[in-house]
């Protein structure tokens, strides 16, 4: 379990209907990203799967705006990581009466946002 951080939400998505690989290369392109900029991202994703974790998301930033009292323009995708859930097996018929296995695996799916209070961050250049 997290420990209790105060300026954290989280949102968990359980039995996502994907496989954590594929799941991971779309988490890999939001984390560290603001809320915003990473559901524009999510939108214009090509793979079925930007859905539900779009979907993960903005019940994330719903949880900072409701419970507690977070400004949305300040959130930002301070972890976002997949788990392997349950997997079902299924059969599918091959010559001379032989079987092989269809594995369809099931995903968890976390997102944890967290409020940006240092708004003044060093620009890049010269130290004057």
């Amino acid at each position: 379990m997290m420990p209790k951080n105060k300026n954290i939400v989280r949102a968990v998505n359980k039995n996502v209907r994907s496989s954590p690989r594929k799941i991971n290369i779309l988490l890999k392109n939001i984390r560290g990203k603001k809320a915003d900029i990473a559901i524009r991202d999510l939108s214009f994703a090509r793979q079925r799967i930007a859905f539900e974790i779009k979907k993960t998301l903005q019940s994330a930033i719903a949880n900072a705006e409701n419970n507690n009292q977070y400004d949305i323009d300040n959130l930002y995708i301070k972890e976002a990581y997949v788990g392997k859930s349950i997997v079902l097996k299924r059969f599918r018929a091959r010559a001379k009466g032989r079987a092989s296995a269809i594995k369809k695996p099931y995903s968890n799916l976390t997102i944890i946002l967290s409020e940006n209070i240092n708004q003044k961050r060093e620009l890049h250049g010269t130290k004057s």
